[in-house]
């Protein structure tokens, strides 16, 4: 396999993993936070996706970093970087809401909500960010 062909190896597996939590996210719109299984099971998969996305994020880096796009290579570094700042900031503050949910506060479901609803916006604009800069990628020379 080319250095052009792992690049776009690395790239074709980073965006299906940013896809499949795409897919899976709004899932939890549909059910009540207020059930500890489900609250659970959103935590564990902000906490996996995260790790996910970290570690292709950072192959995809190296793959376009040892095929010379370096400048590419630096914006999905930023997307690995995003992708652990905030696995460590959606833990914390998630097991925060779970704790005072736990305790009985009420408001803590809404929160967790909240968590839920910005942990969608913000990977929707690092997907969309991925995806609108692919036709500069130059992954296909001539």
């Amino acid at each position: 396999m080319t250095l052009d062909g792992l690049a776009l190896a690395a790239l074709i597996i980073l965006i299906f993993n940013m896809l499949y939590f795409q897919i899976t996210s709004p899932a939890f719109l549909l059910v009540s936070l207020e059930i500890p299984t489900v609250s659970t099971l959103l935590r564990g998969q902000f906490w996996f996706y995260f790790l996910s996305l970290s570690m292709t994020a950072a192959a995809a880096t190296l793959a376009f970093a040892v095929s010379g796009r370096l400048v590419v290579a630096a914006g999905i570094a930023t997307i690995a970087a995003f992708a652990m700042f905030s696995r460590k900031w959606f833990r914390r503050h998630m097991d925060a809401e779970l704790e005072a949910r736990d305790r009985g506060d009420r408001d803590a479901p809404r929160r967790l909500r909240r968590l839920h609803w910005i942990g969608m916006l913000s990977h929707s604009i690092a997907l969309v960010a991925l995806l609108i800069s692919i036709p500069y990628l130059n992954l296909f020379p001539t």
